[in-house]
């Protein structure tokens, strides 16, 4: 199973792309605590439906609390060294507080508890799961 839970607050506004076929994919830097006086940092991405919510409504200092997939990515750089980075695949995104600006163009009257689920993206290719 991969299930993970965060609550953190964005550290810009979000990246919106499109790929070739069309799709929308947005992506932000979530800032979460890590141990007492530390702060973390991870790469998140929306497609689909989350995808258009969170270009929408989300912006630098939001509070949001993630309901995503693990995902990693590994490349060699132009120096031959071999690179990974762990992300986070958003499938549910709960809008919890935001700087003051609010949480623009949402018509639900309690904006810092809305939801987006993002259910179409799927990643189950287990071929190369070493466990």
């Amino acid at each position: 199973m991969n299930i993970c839970i965060i609550t953190g607050n964005l550290g810009a506004d979000p990246e919106s792309k499109y790929t070739q076929d069309g799709m929308l994919v947005v992506s932000f830097s979530l800032a979460f605590k890590s141990g007492k006086e530390k702060t973390g940092w991870i790469k998140t991405t929306c497609f689909n439906k989350t995808a258009e919510l969170a270009e929408k409504y989300l912006h630098k200092g939001a509070k949001i609390a993630v309901t995503a997939m693990l995902d990693q990515d590994k490349w060699t750089n132009d120096r031959g060294e071999n690179k990974t980075v762990i992300k986070l695949i958003a499938n549910n995104i709960e809008f919890i507080k935001t700087d003051g600006r609010g949480f623009e163009g949402n018509n639900n009257q309690n904006s810092n508890n809305s939801r987006s689920d993002n259910r179409d993206y799927d990643n189950n290719d287990d071929s190369d799961v070493p466990f």
